[in-house]
């Protein structure tokens, strides 16, 4: 009788033990998700600097005060830093989406094309820890990019070709210079060109070495600091 017992108790000991996987699995099943907490800050953020930067842009286009054009890109950059690229991708889209309905989609477009794209672009730069010559040189070829865009875009609203008015700028540029250098002829068209070109590189590559330094000194604060500049840029600024 007692081996009878014991059999039967081995029994129900097996029965209990095959039935825990089970149970655990089951208590596996009903556990709630690991809930992430950093989802809802990133989705704020992201929203809050995507309007930051679609603000920045606002203000400028009807009170042009020249220096908010250097603040254009930093807040979807700063998105990159702070989070990664998806954010970017999504600020960049909100910005866009809110100055469609803000200031119709011309404007959003001459917005998104180029500096919400080169905010991705100096955030993935910055990210990286690239150095600053190589940023500012990606930025610029994007930045000369949109002002062709620009170009194209408001030429084919107006009807008018807005390149003409900008050769004309280069023509009288190249004259003055020929003059004083005691050139004694005209520039080819073909050199009025290549000027209006890298007058347009010269343009942009001051434009982002400024970014470069306004981002510096403010990312630097936000605790979300880009790579540093080279060393004569920290001695003339006299920062460390």
């Amino acid at each position: 009788m007692d081996i009878l017992n014991s059999s039967a108790d081995d029994k129900g000991g097996n029965n209990s033990f095959n039935q825990n996987p089970s149970n655990n699995s089951n208590h596996q099943d009903l556990a709630t998700p690991e809930f992430q907490v950093d989802a809802p800050l990133q989705m704020v953020e992201t929203a809050f600097l995507a309007s930051t930067g679609s603000l920045i842009w606002f203000i400028n286009f009807y009170f042009p005060l020249g220096l908010l054009k250097v603040f254009f890109p930093i807040p979807i950059a700063l998105v990159y830093l702070r989070w990664n690229s998806r954010a970017a991708w999504m600020s960049a889209l909100t910005s866009g989406l809110l100055l469609l309905v803000l200031m119709g989609p011309t404007r959003s477009l001459l917005f998104v094309i180029p500096y919400a794209f080169m905010g991705v672009l100096l955030g993935s730069a910055w990210h990286r820890r690239v150095p600053w010559i190589v940023s500012i040189s990606l930025a610029t070829l994007l930045g000369t990019i949109g002002v062709f865009f620009r170009l194209w875009l408001l030429s084919l609203l107006s009807g008018e070709d807005l390149w003409i008015y900008l050769i004309n700028q280069v023509t009288n540029i190249l004259e003055w210079l020929f003059l004083n250098l005691g050139i004694l002829t005209t520039p080819s068209p073909f050199l009025i060109q290549i000027g209006a070109i890298c007058l347009i590189l010269l343009n942009n590559f001051i434009y982002l070495f400024v970014v470069h330094i306004a981002a510096w000194l403010l990312l630097d604060r936000l605790g979300n600091p880009i790579p540093r500049p080279p060393q004569w840029v920290q001695v003339l600024m006299d920062y460390d």
